[in-house]
């Protein structure tokens, strides 16, 4: 797959165009975005995807007759006679499609413009003739890239969000779409947040969803407190020499509370700890992700000539992030020389090193790649490939 330049992608746009005019502020519809795409994997090879148990996949059968009828949801893994049902609009969703295809893999990092660190996944749909999901809203942006067949998309910027109550998805209960859309193979609809939205197959299709990370305030304090609680060293002890006798002893004095407020008040972070808290918290993979080291790894030397010949790519389930001088890879912090930030923070960019950056690289690179590659974090680029 060849993928466009990105001004094809966005229509025209640049970068900071879109991002200006666009990006969590309204709606864009890209005619031919990628010009000739028609999806990265067949009918057939995505159900192989939705019935493999290491695979994340929803079945969803719609009602048999309106809205609030009864909603089928079944995670995966899928069986293969649920996927020849033809009585009710159906579809199957696989997520991390970019986790197991290197070309999904591609497609999803060719949008980032956006920060890496907002990137989430690439997922597919694919729905049999008015299969779909039902009007419902995101919390997150989404591109929207039609593969095969053709799909309807109404949308609207409703302040209603009521739901459809039992349902086993947030199915709006009174959509009312303001914009109406079909979208062919290689169109492209961009959804900011909270765009109601429902997508309705027009035959047998398939959509290409990339999606971002918006954790909400209550996830990040919860994650945060977390991770300090690994962190803080609090040296004092509860005393109360100066106790005074209570009328009742179940009573929970005001004293107390008081004293435990003042050595809780002792409790501090700041903008470092903050930094190292984002840095390992945006790149820590997903809890069902887990790294295969290579089954027979490569000597050092054998490895330091495959990388010199063909170049070290990172894995797809592998997020290298970095702040300012600090570096995170899966959640991790690394404690790298100086004289390999350039180098690490271009890897983190382009998701590979060339060969020419390892032909005569600092010291201890080729050592570092190593290590990352015995524990399936990278491979060389060749049989990254194979």
């Amino acid at each position: 797959m060849n993928l466009p330049a990105l001004e094809t992608l966005l229509g025209g746009l640049s970068a900071r165009e879109f991002l200006a005019e666009y990006w969590q502020k309204k709606p864009l519809l890209i005619r031919q975005a990628v010009p000739g795409f028609a999806g990265l994997l067949s009918r057939e090879e995505l159900f192989e995807l939705a019935c493999d148990e290491d695979v994340e996949s929803r079945y969803i059968r719609l009602p048999a007759a309106g809205l609030d009828g009864e909603w089928t949801l079944e995670r995966g893994p899928q069986s293969r006679a649920r996927l020849r049902g033809k009585k009710q609009p159906w579809t199957v969703l696989v997520q991390g499609l970019n986790l197991w295809l290197p070309a999904a893999d591609r497609l999803l990092h060719h949008f980032d413009f956006i920060p890496q660190a907002r990137l989430d996944d690439l997922m597919v749909s694919y729905a049999i003739d008015g299969g779909g999901v039902g009007p419902h809203f995101d919390n997150y942006d989404v591109f929207l890239l039609q593969g095969t067949g053709r799909r309807r998309w109404q949308i609207a910027d409703q302040a209603d969000r009521s739901l459809i109550e039992d349902a086993p998805l947030r199915i709006l209960k009174n959509f009312q779409p303001s914009a109406d859309w079909v979208l062919e193979p290689g169109d492209m609809l961009y959804l900011p947040p909270h765009w109601a939205h429902k997508g309705t197959a027009m035959g047998e299709c398939t959509t290409y969803s990339i999606g971002f990370r918006s954790p909400s305030a209550q996830e990040l304090g919860t994650e945060f407190l977390a991770w300090m609680q690994e962190r803080i060293s609090l040296e004092s002890i509860y005393a109360d020499p100066d106790l005074e006798l209570q009328q009742n002893s179940a009573e929970i004095g005001t004293r107390m509370v008081e004293q435990i407020e003042t050595m809780l008040a002792a409790i501090r972070w700041g903008r470092e700890d903050v930094k190292a808290f984002v840095g390992a918290y945006l790149s820590e993979p997903k809890s069902h992700i887990f790294f295969d080291p290579p089954q027979q790894a490569l000597s050092m030397k054998a490895f330091a000539r495959a990388v010199r010949s063909s170049g070290f790519v990172l894995d797809a389930r592998s997020l290298l992030l970095f702040c300012g001088e600090d570096f995170y890879l899966n959640g991790e912090a690394l404690a790298l020389p100086s004289t390999l930030h350039a180098l690490i923070a271009s890897l983190a960019h382009q998701r590979g090193l060339p060969a020419t950056s390892l032909s005569d690289c600092p010291e201890g690179l080729l050592e570092l790649l190593h290590e990352w590659y015995e524990n399936g974090f990278g491979a060389p680029a060749q049989s990254s490939k194979q």
